[in-house]
């Protein structure tokens, strides 16, 4: 068969590919794992079942791929976020992390919502590990940066490595609810409002030290004394 015809027929066959994995995450992601049926997609990409169970083996699979596809993303070196993570400028680059996840998040919803399906309908064992090894790529990442900032004597008394872990796991949870659950404003202020206020409670945290200057119902208070 002449290279061309090869080239051809492997085009389709990614063309094909694609289609169905775009189905597959639309459905799987609106109506659940357990509703979605192989006929039901195989319907919707004009092809037959045999042929699905030809090409990726079962219905799992197909999942497990939506899932891995949507990690490949996010750990992809050019990825935006990866880029903010490469920088390891936190917590003086917060802004920048936000902006990054808010992009990522408006991007993925659909694979974001797949994350809650397996959660709901697998207990989790298609992410499991992904967040088993989250805190080793946190080290790997902001390891020699955090050291860095204890010689220079910048840090406070609380753990930098938990502090961004809990940044971008709030920054996460936060655009989700707003661009995948549909619930703005469900801090009670738009998102740049509660977004700036948690970068500001991260960089100067809730209570005055000892030897700052108290809040003025503090000092009333202890001038009645």
């Amino acid at each position: 068969m002449p290279r061309g015809s090869n080239g051809r027929q492997a085009r389709r066959s990614e063309v094909a590919t694609a289609g169905v994995l775009e189905a597959a995450l639309e459905l799987f992601s609106t109506q659940g794992y357990g509703a979605t049926s192989m006929r039901q997609l195989a319907d919707v990409c004009d092809q037959s079942v045999g042929n699905l169970y030809h090409h990726f083996g079962s219905k799992e699979k197909i999942f497990q791929r939506l899932i891995d596809s949507y990690w490949e993303r996010l750990l992809d070196p050019e990825h935006p976020l990866q880029k903010v993570f490469s920088r390891a400028n936190f917590p003086d680059d917060l802004e920048d992390l936000a902006e990054a996840i808010e992009a990522t998040v408006a991007e993925n919803k659909a694979s974001i919502l797949l994350v809650f399906v397996d959660v709901i309908e697998h207990q989790g064992r298609h992410i499991r590990s992904f967040y088993e090894t989250m805190a080793g790529r946190f080290r790997e990442q902001y390891g020699s940066h955090f050291e860095e900032l204890d010689r220079q004597g910048r840090l406070a008394d609380a753990d930098p490595m938990v502090a961004v872990m809990v940044a971008t796991r709030w920054l996460f949870y936060f655009y989700t609810v707003e661009k995948c659950f549909g619930v703005p404003m469900h801090f009670g202020m738009d998102a740049q409002q509660a977004v700036d206020g948690f970068i500001r409670i991260l960089r100067l945290g809730v209570l005055r030290g000892s030897d700052q200057p108290a809040s003025g119902a503090e000092h009333e208070k202890g001038r009645k004394k």
